[in-house]
């Protein structure tokens, strides 16, 4: 057995981190993907844009990993540092970081009497309800091309969003309140 003054334990790790980078992480985070229409129209603009770009992206080595995290109490709120819904992520790192938000009557039809807003996308100068199909390809192509590939959500502090936490006191007062009854919840 010849010593080749090679480490492969290094080049092993070497070709995993490679790899490893060849993957991109896409996640979809929202309240709510049965009433709230923005939530769900990003959902629909976000799988149309993978469903062309996923191609390009193969050929290229890369692979997509889809996830969509239904953000359902203050605690997951938390753990994704999650500031508005929906919110679009690729490898950690938000599609949009300076966001605005607007009234979302379907958001709040599902609380107590509580005004919840939701994400309102910009793109090209113009504001929408749910990102366009393009700024959600230009983003993944823009994250994927780019040089600098930094995960946001590890390195910066988060506090829970004043409206969030509206949203879930109210979604706990109607659970704690239907449960009184003795019904079922």
């Amino acid at each position: 057995m010849s010593n080749c003054g090679c480490n492969i334990d290094a080049v092993i790790d070497a070709a995993k981190k490679k790899n490893e980078s060849r993957v991109v992480n896409i996640q979809l985070l929202y309240l709510d993907l049965e009433v709230c229409e923005p939530c769900q129209e990003t959902d629909n603009s976000l799988d149309t844009a993978l469903a062309e770009v996923s191609e390009l992206l193969e050929k290229s080595g890369h692979a997509i990993n889809l996830e969509k995290i239904h953000i359902d109490s203050e605690e997951k709120a938390i753990i994704h540092k999650f500031l508005s819904s929906p919110t679009i992520r690729i490898n950690g790192q938000d599609i949009q970081l300076n966001y605005k938000e607007d009234h979302c009557s379907t958001c709040s039809s599902l609380t107590e009497e509580a005004s919840v807003d939701c994400r309102t996308w910009v793109y090209d100068g113009e504001e929408y309800q749910a990102p366009p199909k393009q700024m959600i390809i230009d983003s993944i192509l823009k994250y994927v091309y780019s040089n600098e590939k930094q995960d946001l959500t590890k390195h910066s502090s988060y506090q829970l969003p004043d409206n969030l936490k509206v949203f879930f006191e109210s979604q706990t007062n109607d659970k704690s309140s239907c449960c009184s009854n003795n019904s079922e919840c």
